[in-house]
């Protein structure tokens, strides 16, 4: 059973989109984008959606929170923050494009780091791609492969850890990739997010973005 207690959610819809609280989510809140069961939960993302302000793209994905619903920003150097999910992804926008966990930093438009599930129709499998700001200030991400050849409905698994001296590490399976971030990171209030953040708004409600979660866990280490 994954662990709502702290976590709220967006849902695409709503102007802007809405917010379901952690209190909500642990009455056993459900609907037709969220549905927890006792060992999993589905998330599903029309491309026709409403998006929060500021956003292009529709979502319904949770973001994290304490355990009385008051939203939990942290910096990176007081813990080791992981983000650890096993899931699969059934359904994909015309572009291919999911993202399925964040870290984001509070008050900005800008995350710092996506990890996007990116589907080719002509191969019939999807990349796994992190799109990471190495600093603040950067305009754009890096985008860095990490895994291929995952079909739809096939499980797998991420952990994103960022450690206390700015390590920000990235294992897709197997697959490990590392990189020191910038130290302008460190005095921003940071925090994770994940479900399905559909990368595409144009379409009808048919075409969307979906995921199930078997896992999903949330650890600040050594606080």
């Amino acid at each position: 059973m994954i662990d709502l207690s702290t976590w709220n959610l967006t849902l695409p819809v709503g102007e802007p989109a809405i917010t379901i609280e952690t209190s909500a989510l642990l009455g056993g809140y459900r609907d037709q984008f969220f549905q927890p069961t006792t060992d999993s939960v589905f998330f599903w993302t029309p491309v026709n959606g409403t998006t929060t302000a500021n956003a292009s793209y529709p979502r319904t994905e949770l973001r994290e929170t304490y355990a009385d619903g008051r939203l939990r920003n942290w910096t990176y150097t007081g813990a080791d923050n992981v983000l650890s999910a096993n899931l699969s992804v059934s359904q994909v926008p015309s572009t291919g494009k999911v993202v399925i966990g964040q870290i984001h930093a509070y008050g900005s438009t800008s995350p710092l780091i996506k990890l996007e599930y990116q589907f080719k129709t002509k191969t019939n499998t999807a990349n796994i791609v992190a799109k990471v700001r190495n600093s603040p200030n950067d305009e754009t991400s890096t985008v860095i492969p990490l895994l291929s050849g995952i079909p739809l409905n096939q499980r797998f698994s991420y952990v994103i850890d960022l450690s206390p001296n700015g390590q920000l590490s990235v294992m897709v399976n197997s697959s490990l990739w590392s990189q020191q971030l910038s130290s302008e990171w460190a005095p921003k209030p940071l925090y994770f997010k994940a479900g399905v953040y559909t990368q595409d708004n144009t379409g009808y409600e048919t075409e969307a973005g979906a995921a199930t979660f078997y896992n999903l866990k949330i650890e600040h280490r050594g606080l």
